[in-house]
């Protein structure tokens, strides 16, 4: 199976002006056909330093996909740097030029002189027409391994990777595998705790198990590799019952589902209507039960202040009132220079409890850390 290699070019990436999703795709992709990706690099817009980029990645990786840095501008360093790489010159291809004629009558424009630059390419390279943008791509091959130049407009990148690149690939390096991944999430143990429990399966090679840490939660990651989907279920079926049995209500759900949903598919079961009061949260708690859009989540109240715990009784009492809850949950988080102390109260037809933590990870980290605590305390309330 061939292995891959994905650079993003684009200073402005380095400088954090823009976010690269275009790295999130493209391994996903690569995943759902069964390519390893063993690198990923961002490099700034200059010809020396992605010609070094690309000559070091065609010693390690079978296939190496460059997205940006292909527009008509002096800062589009790409056609330069590739052609610097495999020592050839950039050559005109006027059937490329017309594309970008073509592309341009559709947008009722004309294109500039420096558009021209658009229909150059590395002597040898494989043009790939863009039918969506202005920008052509192209592939460069070597005996081993072929370099792939995309544009870096995420919906131009995804409609050239998948009508053509992705068949390409296949044929040349005859893809007859898959890799599909399952995500069991957890919540309420740390990382370390997790790893303690499931070693000896993170030492298995097919399928595997990797660990994600987040603010409060950890996702375990089970990739299979096989022929076919059907296949690949077979061999993840095992090691998530595996992990089932050993982890319990530490696991929540399952690849895109929330903590959030967790919390509430719990409170449906017994149909309170829950109320939140919160305060240094930054509105997430409230925000991550509105995005669940469960009509037993019935309101919130966002307060500045850090109120002692009676005050915060008071304060959800009138809450519950106003939005006649069953239920209110009460949270404080309140954070200093040398540490950050959570208040939770819970108030309801059988309980009426507090307690609270304390964090000592980074300070920017601890509003999403007392969300996931929040909201997990909300999910096992009811399972206890």
């Amino acid at each position: 199976m061939p292995n891959a290699e994905i650079i993003t070019i684009g200073t402005e990436i380095l400088l954090g002006e823009i976010v690269d999703t275009n790295s999130r795709y493209i391994a996903r992709v690569l995943r759902d056909e069964g390519i390893d990706l063993f690198w990923t690099s961002t490099v700034g817009d200059n010809v020396d330093r992605i010609s070094e980029v690309i000559q070091a990645s065609l010693k390690r990786s079978d296939i190496v996909i460059t997205t940006g840095g292909l527009g008509p501008t002096i800062d589009d360093p790409t056609r330069e740097a590739i052609a610097k790489a495999f020592n050839v010159t950039n050559e005109f291809q006027e059937n490329l030029w017309q594309d970008v004629i073509e592309r341009f009558k559709e947008y009722g424009k004309v294109p500039t002189e420096n558009n021209k630059r658009q229909a150059y390419i590395p002597a040898g390279a494989m043009p790939i027409p863009n039918p969506v943008g202005t920008a052509p791509a192209f592939i460069m091959e070597t005996s081993e391994n072929v370099v792939i130049s995309l544009p870096g407009v995420p919906s131009e990148m995804e409609v050239l990777l998948m009508n053509n690149v992705i068949p390409y690939l296949k044929e040349k390096f005859t893809l007859n595998e898959i890799l599909k991944t399952r995500i069991l999430r957890t919540a309420g143990v740390g990382e370390s705790q997790i790893d303690e429990l499931i070693t000896d399966l993170e030492k298995s090679s097919n399928p595997t198990l990797g660990l994600s840490a987040h603010a409060g939660t950890v996702d375990l990651r089970i990739t299979a590799k096989a022929e076919n989907e059907i296949q690949a279920d077979k061999l993840i079926k095992p090691m998530e019952e595996e992990l089932r049995k050993r982890l319990g209500d530490m696991i929540f759900g399952v690849d895109e589902e929330s903590l959030a949903d967790a919390a509430m598919n719990n409170l449906s079961k017994i149909g309170w209507k829950l109320a939140i009061v919160e305060s240094g949260l930054n509105g997430n708690l409230s925000q991550a039960l509105t995005n669940t859009n469960d009509s037993n989540f019935v309101g919130s109240k966002i307060i500045s202040k850090s109120p002692s715990l009676r005050e915060l009784n008071a304060i959800c009492q009138a809450t519950m009132e106003k939005y006649s809850a069953d239920a209110c949950l009460g949270v404080v988080l309140s954070q200093t220079e040398e540490s950050q102390e959570l208040k939770i109260i819970m108030i309801s037809p059988i309980t009426e409890s507090d307690l609270e933590r304390s964090y000592g990870g980074p300070p920017q980290i601890a509003p999403k850390w007392a969300e996931s605590l929040c909201l997990n305390y909300l999910r096992m309330l009811w399972l206890e």
